[in-house]
């Protein structure tokens, strides 16, 4: 039953009436059984989160040390898996994360090590620990120190003018409205970037860190995150990596923490509706298929996907327009693949960007031995192959899928063809990525909602940090913790620590950039033509 096709009026009970934030509405619920659960301290504000990613531990995790009543629902469809889906590295700028895991006491990277970009010719690029090389302003650190083992001096040339366009998009509105109108292709284009270079290097990046080829990604998308792990300062694209998976060593101590807070973690089948309050205008409710729990304010901390299948059976949801929008969204499918070899495979980088460019697909490769302490020791060679972008890998069966990884593996390092498989591992994950198409940015979600206390969080919430991936996903639930205490008002608000200034020369060119677009804007016909 969808809930846009059938729901019922009706007068909730009011958890919550703030005067500031009324708004006026219409009440309306699915016609579900209604079975209210009120579990916890009665005398505590009750905030409900959807999802346990980053997002909303985040967010419950700054909750629940200002004292509110926090429950997180984790829906039996998956909504908001903690468990990251492929191997993700932790950028130099993910502060906050650090700041996080810091706090909890706990210890779950790696030291920061080199890693390699491989095309189907071989080995294209090796990245460097750029913070053990002397300090260049930028981007002449990245440019000079990365070690390019095919590209000609002219291509890598090529690469520089981009920099005006990184000048130019200052991560405002304005520059996200213009630039998400192009494709990433494009932007190298009218950027003279030359073909070698694009194929060889910048083609694979996008692959796999917006998980779609270059024609399918938002020039917006990919001058932020670009600049946000590369481009901002030398040492930016350093990184570190989990010594196991996310859940093992982040997650489950950090939801252990959060428990001893009081937090509860319910998995009580899947969420069907939102209970809305006509007097409050606001979501009193959270209708799970099996339980109702009331709330003070809700936060969404899940995927496109996950929220598109609420909009669609939500009879609260469906009624406003910012959440229609999020139909027009798409996720991107992916698989990831480990392997147990039957003999040791000598594996140059433990972390490997790889380009199969005549194919929508990317992918990466790690050598489990080398990042994870479970595999540390093994006298044989275990690796994660991730795949983005995988439509076309779904569907097949896992023997071809183990087939089709050790092909390309071998395209690579020829010893994998001598290697024989002896455990396999294989999960799919269908439109579970964020897709930055272009002309998606106008259809994004921001923080706060048309219902005065719902509040969203999660990579694809428009946010003005410039951060990105998961250092984004947990400062948005932050973020939307803010937006609780605010609304609630009773807590104090998350520091949220910012993203490191521009370096002195990057200022003063966009001061000039702004100044130039402002007279430009005054010129006559400025606006009649296509910009």
């Amino acid at each position: 039953m969808l809930g846009c096709c059938r729901f019922t009026f009706t007068l909730a009970p009011s958890t919550l009436y703030n005067k500031r934030n009324r708004r006026s509405g219409f009440s309306c619920k699915a016609d579900t059984p209604q079975f209210n659960v009120n579990n916890g301290d009665h005398t505590k504000k009750k905030v409900v989160i959807v999802g346990s990613g980053w997002a909303g531990l985040g967010a419950a995790h700054h909750l629940c040390n200002q004292g509110f009543d926090v429950t997180v629902l984790v829906d039996d469809n998956g909504f908001g898996n903690p468990d990251d889906i492929g191997i993700q590295g932790f950028w130099n700028p993910y502060q906050n994360i650090f700041s996080l895991v810091n706090e909890l006491g706990i210890t779950p990277f790696t030291n920061k090590i080199r890693s390699a970009l491989y095309s189907t010719e071989g080995l294209e690029v090796e990245f460097p620990v750029f913070q053990d090389q002397p300090q260049l302003p930028t981007p002449l650190g990245t440019f000079y120190y990365t070690q390019f083992t095919r590209l000609s001096l002219l291509d890598r040339l090529t690469s520089l003018p981009l920099m005006a366009a990184v000048i130019d998009f200052d991560n405002t509105d304005v520059a996200w409205r213009k630039y998400d109108a192009i494709t990433a292709r494009e932007l190298f284009k009218q950027f003279g970037c030359s073909e070698r270079i694009y194929r060889s290097v910048f083609g694979p990046l996008l692959q796999v860190g917006l998980f779609a080829p270059p024609e399918q990604c938002s020039a917006a998308a990919t001058l932020g995150m670009l600049y946000f792990i590369s481009l901002a300062h030398q040492k930016d694209f350093d990184m570190v990596w989990c010594r196991g998976t996310v859940r093992e060593k982040i997650f489950n101590p950090w939801m252990d923490s959060l428990r001893t807070k009081g937090c509860r973690f319910m998995d009580n089948g899947k969420i069907k509706d939102f209970i809305f309050n006509e007097e409050t205008s606001c979501i009193s409710g959270v209708v799970c298929s099996n339980e109702t729990y009331n709330a003070n304010a809700v936060i969404l901390a899940v995927g496109i996907s996950e929220v598109q299948e609420l909009v669609k059976n939500s009879g609260a949801l469906c009624t406003r327009e910012e959440f229609l929008k999020v139909l027009n969204l798409s996720g991107i499918d992916a698989l990831t693949c480990k392997l147990q070899l039957d003999r040791k495979v000598n594996i140059a980088h433990a972390s490997n960007v790889c380009s199969t460019f005549e194919d929508s697909l990317g992918w990466t490769f790690f050598d489990l031995n080398a990042l994870h302490d479970e595999h540390k020791d093994s006298e044989v060679t275990t690796i994660r192959a991730d795949f983005y972008h995988a439509n076309e890998l779904l569907p097949l069966e896992d023997e071809l899928v183990v087939t089709k990884v050790i092909s390309h593996l071998s395209n690579i390092i020829k010893d994998f063809e001598k290697a024989r498989v002896v455990k396999k591992e294989i999960a799919r994950f269908p439109k579970s990525l964020t897709h930055f198409f272009p002309g998606s940015y106008r259809h994004m979600m921001r923080g706060s909602t048309s219902f005065p206390n719902l509040f969203m969080a999660g990579d694809w919430i428009i946010t003005r940090h410039g951060s990105w991936s998961q250092e984004k996903s947990y400062v948005t639930g932050l973020e939307a913790a803010n937006q609780v205490v605010d609304f609630l008002e009773e807590g104090s608000f998350a520091k949220i620590i910012a993203v490191v200034e521009d370096e002195p020369h990057v200022q003063a060119l966009r001061t000039l950039n702004r100044r130039f677009n402002e007279i430009s804007d005054q010129l006559p016909l400025f606006d009649f033509f296509l910009q």
